[in-house]
């Protein structure tokens, strides 16, 4: 009921009391006249506390101008916005992002839209095996692409399952690296469908992956001399400097080998990968994750990925290593592979 509703109800049950007054007064003498307009008054009067009584009863006693003020404190928030929020800090002064956290996007099969996929082997998986449909998260919906490097994204897909482990350089042109257990880089390690978690520190802050149990060390400090602003070398993960913009945490990542991927689609890149990472706090529970990407090497211009990051919030909540090199040694080596149980 709105701010207004009492005042319509008792407006409504005083024209009904009067029109009948009016109505019956001149059919009646004049002192029932008066017992009439008595028993009228105090029908009115018993409606009305009997009106007052439930509009209290259905507001729970609260004033219904402040009930409605307290509900459009309390609305669903529109999806994607987020109200004003102050992050707590730590002792340094620097917002709190410790913590694990997991997105739940469906990016890690592709980072565009994409439909449902039957998988590997749907002849003996069924729906086990099955990858679902879901939104992308590149901003404009489209990886810029140089044509060539198109060409071989779509070769990637096609030889996703592929795997042909030897000594020379060509090992990784074939197979989705997540397929053959290795690190997953950067941004893809943030949403695979495992969480992480982040221990910040005053000159380091260290995000722990469950899958492969990668791992990532983000230097804050840019005084410190005896971390180099270059990478030693190249890795998996790359080599990452950080630093706040307000409140937002933001690292720069460069070093990468040119061997992961951003998806089972075969999104890919090379080693001139140069990667911007925001998080915000927006909620108690909620990191916005921003990623700007820039490889001239594969794509015509930067481009960018986002989503939310989730608190996850179970009793006692730590990670579960994902060590899942056991899971394809037979399938890496074939004949060379031997099996311990036997």
């Amino acid at each position: 009921m709105g701010a207004s509703g009492f005042s319509r109800t008792s407006l409504s049950l005083d024209l009904v009391a009067v029109l009948t007054r009016n109505c019956c007064e001149h059919s009646l003498g004049p002192s029932a006249k008066r017992r009439f307009s008595m028993r009228l008054n105090l029908r009115q009067i018993v409606l009305g506390l009997t009106t007052a009584g439930a509009v209290l009863l259905l507001t729970g006693g609260r004033p219904i101008a402040a009930q409605g003020s307290a509900a459009a404190q309390n609305k669903i928030p529109t999806p994607g916005q987020f109200p004003p929020y102050k992050a707590p800090h730590t002792a340094d002064g620097k917002p709190d992002f410790n913590g694990i956290w997991q997105s739940f996007v469906t990016a890690d099969i592709d980072v565009q839209d994409h439909d449902a996929q039957p998988g590997p082997h749907p002849d003996i998986m069924g729906a086990y095996g099955a990858w679902p449909g879901g939104q992308g998260i590149v901003e404009g919906g489209e990886i810029p692409y140089k044509p060539e490097a198109l060409a071989q994204k779509k070769a990637n897909a096609d030889k996703r399952m592929v795997v042909n482990i030897t000594s020379d350089p060509h090992r990784h042109d074939t197979g989705d690296p997540e397929l053959k257990c290795y690190s997953p880089g950067v941004p893809r390690a943030n949403y695979m469908p495992f969480p992480f978690q982040i221990i910040q520190g005053t000159d380091t802050i260290l995000f722990s992956y469950q899958f492969a149990r990668a791992v990532r060390t983000i230097y804050m400090n840019p005084n410190d001399k005896t971390i180099p602003k270059d990478a030693p070398a190249d890795s998996w993960m790359g080599w990452s400097h950080g630093h706040f913009e307000g409140d937002t945490l933001v690292i720069d990542s460069t070093g990468f080998v040119p061997y992961t991927w951003f998806d089972r689609a075969g999104d890919y890149h090379s080693d001139a990968l140069h990667v911007v990472e925001r998080y915000t706090l927006v909620s108690p529970y909620h990191i916005m994750y921003e990623a700007t990407i820039e490889d001239p090497n594969v794509f015509t211009r930067p481009w960018k990925v986002s989503f939310p990051l989730y608190r996850r919030m179970e009793k006692n909540m730590q990670l579960v290593d994902f060590d899942c090199v056991e899971f394809v040694e037979k399938m890496l080596y074939g004949p060379y592979y031997k099996n311990a149980s036997k």
